[in-house]
């Protein structure tokens, strides 16, 4: 037991690039739970103590129901009978973030804590609190998340697990804690312990916890954060309707739309803000898309003067932006100045989509230098100018205002 705890210890300094979850420095234990807290100990003796490798958790989080938070007060944290400390004891685990704090009560819209889950609205408020919960912990770099659902409503289970799935990265783990008759559904049991007790079971009868079986069932689950999920949902502030109806889209063929009235793009779904010097130049390759034409180059004899069409069509003839940048392309557009400009045209829609969702969108290079040519990849079909919704078009105006070293024509 000894060699045991001091393994368990060394987990807490473990460098967090390793790839197993027991090697990242924060590690949290997620629980949903309604009536039933022994589920957490049930969990915590399963990761911690039954499992090879162990996972200890640095931290353990509960998300409960206001009934559900005063039954895991009273049986996990209360000095009598306090199982959760009784379980650190018994198999000597380190110390564990996890009290009164720790346990999240779901609310209704006004904020008053939920005695239960009893109509849409409650529902709707319950899904968007776990996969908060969720999101906020998948932004931590250093942190694996181990999710539990073995407890609560239905509903509860089935929100916690896809909202894994839209957030979670390769060390986060879901799972299910399976417990073995005549032990299942006893409120007498927490955890098998390590020396003799005697409980009364559900159906009346008497069983030994020593010869109890907890089991850890990992439920598989898709991972489509790094390929289906936008960037700004990865920062918060969205509904677990608003994330899986934007995940929806990403699932759907590309499909562009520029609106110059509202100088943004919507692309994946996404509505993208984009400076004047940008969108021009992104118009250019779009229009030059759904003509079918060839790939674009620096050496296109009219390619300045395409691109000053496109920045006078948002800026004006008149404006002094509009004359600065005219006198700049004077001569033409150099090969630098076509690179920096599909860079961070390019760059803009990364930081607005993610790496993957924005591949198809982007401004694309063929061929070597110096000969190489580029051009959008889209189907021209695929490619829309008009007016989006005036909602659609102003809900991220501002948001999105990338950070980027500032040009003239910005």
């Amino acid at each position: 037991m000894a060699q045991q705890t001091t393994d368990r210890a060394d987990q807490s300094v473990a460098p967090a690039a390793g790839r197993a979850p027991q090697h990242y420095p924060h590690r949290v234990l997620l629980a949903v739970a309604g009536l039933s807290p022994q589920i957490l100990t049930e969990t915590l003796y399963a990761l911690a103590v039954a499992a090879d490798p162990p996972f200890v958790p640095t931290a353990i989080r509960l998300i409960t129901t206001a009934e559900g938070a005063e039954r895991a007060r009273l049986s996990l944290l209360s000095d009598d009978p306090g199982w959760f400390p009784r379980l650190c004891r018994d198999y000597q685990l380190p110390p564990i973030d996890f009290g009164a704090h720790a346990i999240h009560i779901l609310t209704d819209a006004a904020g008053r804590p939920l005695a239960d889950i009893r109509d849409l609205a409650d529902n709707a408020r319950v899904a968007d609190q776990i996969t908060e919960t969720i999101r906020a912990f998948s932004a931590d770099p250093d942190c694996a998340l181990h999710v539990s659902l073995a407890g609560g409503r239905k509903t509860m289970g089935y929100y916690a697990g896809y909202a894994l799935s839209l957030y979670g990265r390769a060390q986060d783990r879901l799972s299910h804690v399976l417990v073995a008759e005549p032990y299942e559904q006893s409120w007498n049991f927490f955890y098998p312990t390590p020396y003799p007790r005697v409980i009364e079971t559900k159906d009346n009868k008497l069983a030994d916890t020593q010869n109890a079986q907890v089991t850890l069932a990992e439920v598989p689950f898709v991972r489509l954060r790094d390929g289906m999920v936008p960037e700004r949902l990865l920062s918060g502030g969205a509904s677990f309707g608003e994330t899986i109806a934007a995940t929806q889209r990403a699932l759907e063929p590309p499909a562009l739309v520029i609106d110059l009235e509202h100088r943004c793009i919507q692309a994946a779904g996404e509505v993208i803000p984009l400076p004047a010097a940008a969108l021009a130049f992104y118009s250019l390759f779009a229009r030059h898309c759904q003509c079918a034409d060839s790939a674009l180059s620096w050496r296109d004899a009219d390619l300045a003067k395409r691109y000053l069409a496109e920045y006078a069509a948002l800026v004006g003839e008149a404006s002094g932006d509009y004359e600065r940048v005219e006198a700049a392309l004077a001569n033409g557009m150099t090969d630098d100045d076509f690179d920096q400009r599909k860079a961070r045209t390019n760059r803009r829609l990364r930081q607005a989509l993610g790496t993957q969702l924005a591949a198809p969108y982007l401004i694309q290079t063929q061929g070597r230098r110096p000969h190489s040519q580029s051009r959008l990849a889209l189907e021209p079909e695929a490619i829309r100018f008009g007016s989006l919704d005036e909602s659609s078009a102003a809900r991220e105006q501002g948001a999105a205002s990338l950070p980027e070293a500032p040009s003239a024509e910005d």
